[in-house]
This record gives C-alpha cells, structure tokens and sequence, in this order.
C-alpha cells in the first residue's frame, strides 16, 4: 500500500511538472509553481497517505468500533482473548 501511494504521489508531481513545463513554453509563468513547490506538494501526498493507512490500521486492528467490541466480547467469553 506504501508503494501505491509513492507511486500517485510521483504520478502528481510528474503532472505538475509537465504542466510547469507547458506553461514555460507559452511564457507563462507562476510564482507559486516551482520545482520546489511541486516538490513539497508531493511530500505532502505521501504524508497525508501514510497518515491515512496509520489510522485506518489502528482503527481495523482494536477493539474501538461497534463491531470490534462485539468481537472482543466473543473472544473473551471463549477464553480466546
């Protein structure tokens, strides 16, 4: 899952930079759209991605839920937890 999301995260900025790139050759140009931007934009994706599994883990993997305290109510009436 880690690779998929550095894998969009690379699509985007490869994105960016063509349109960058286009837009340089039609002389236009933006402060805002650099290298560097680009840059801390996909670092960002991949944050907010890892961000994302973290929590969905967590989430998945305890008894927080409606669903996992039942779960965990089953397992401890058959000694299992």
């Amino acid at each position: 899952m880690k690779e998929q999301i550095k894998e969009v995260a690379t699509l985007v900025g490869g994105f960016l930079t063509a349109i960058m790139g286009f837009l340089a050759t039609l002389n236009i140009r933006y402060e805002w759209l650099t290298e560097a931007s680009i840059s801390a934009f996909v670092t960002v994706v991949v944050a907010g991605g890892m961000l994302g599994i973290g929590v969905y883990s967590v989430w998945k993997n305890t008894y927080v839920s409606k669903k996992g305290k039942e779960q965990k109510r089953v397992l401890q009436e058959r000694r299992l937890k």
